[in-house]
């Protein structure tokens, strides 16, 4: 069984986040230091390590991060003009929080993808 998360206690409420959408497999909420005007993490509700531990039982709630991605960004007012969806893996790939996480960013011109 994976570890218990901060995202873990968000979900069960026992963690304050400005929650904007959850359900029975994700939970989104908004970004304590936003990286742009909108700045949404969009978590499953079971603790999934890593993209390395995505497993085919995961395929639901995973494909839900992304429903819900293309949701928020149409109430955010971002949609039209674009965002960017971000997963980190691991430490090289930016991970802080153990548990699969989607960012959504947007709300101005991102820049290019990675810098050096």
């Amino acid at each position: 069984m994976a570890e218990e998360t901060i995202f873990s206690k968000i979900i069960r409420g026992e963690i304050p986040a400005d929650i904007v959408y959850q359900d029975d497999l994700v939970t989104a909420f908004r970004d304590i230091s936003p990286k742009a005007p909108t700045h949404v993490l969009i978590i499953p509700n079971v603790v999934i390590t890593t993209t390395n531990e995505v497993q085919p039982e995961h395929e639901q709630a995973l494909g839900r991060l992304f429903t819900v991605a293309a949701k928020i960004a149409k109430q955010e007012g971002i949609a039209e003009d674009g965002y960017r969806l971000i997963v980190n893996c691991n430490r090289h790939g930016g991970q802080e929080v153990y548990h699969i996480h989607m960012h959504l960013v947007g709300g101005h011109p991102l820049g290019p993808m990675l810098s050096h």
